[in-house]
């Protein structure tokens, strides 16, 4: 609720600075909270990494999991508050887990599997790209995901995976499966 006060303060002062702007009050707020919710995820995620001395783990988990958001799309919390602290929380742990060969091989395998069937997800009211890119939306997440079983970082390999499942659409406990008319070839 903070962080919507603030974007709808910041949005009024550009508002008035600029009363002929086109955009909407509400539509300035809500890029405005966008904004602060990835400053405010970059910064305290580096400030408790550079505490902590995992900068590097925390700038590729943070780089790794918004290149592949950017194609796969993905589930978004209920408010940006909840936002920050899950995704600072997470790339702070992730920043010390350091998985084996075998579990980066497997997390790798299982997010390549999550991607080729989820991805690209719950972006038809995020973005303004036409359904008829998504194939190639699919891919490019497939090409990411792939490039880490090549390099096997651990830290991307969790990221990755972390991402990849928040492509599932969970109802009720299960998974839902969308209707496979409406569904997206992989090409």
């Amino acid at each position: 609720m903070l962080l919507e006060e603030t974007a709808k303060r910041i949005a009024e002062r550009i508002k008035r600075q600029v009363p002929d702007h086109k955009s909407t009050l509400p539509v300035l707020a809500h890029a405005v909270a966008i904004v602060l919710n990835v400053v405010l995820i970059v910064s305290l995620t580096m400030l408790i990494a550079w505490l902590t001395g995992n900068t590097g783990q925390a700038a590729l988990s943070l780089i790794g999991f918004a290149v592949l958001r950017q194609f796969s799309g993905g589930m978004h919390l209920k408010s940006g508050a909840a936002c920050i602290a899950v995704t600072t929380g997470l790339f702070t742990l992730v920043s010390f887990l350091e998985p084996g060969l075998l579990y980066i091989q497997l997390l790798n395998l299982a997010s390549l599997l999550l991607v080729i069937r989820f991805a690209p997800s719950r972006i038809k009211d995020q973005s303004r790209i036409s359904s008829v890119h998504y194939p190639k939306l699919r891919l490019i997440s497939c090409l990411i995901v792939a490039v880490n079983i090549v390099i096997q970082s651990p830290t991307l390999a969790i990221v990755f995976f972390i991402q990849a499942v928040s492509l599932v659409q969970w109802r009720g406990g299960g998974s839902y499966v969308p209707d496979r008319q409406s569904e997206t070839p992989l090409l």
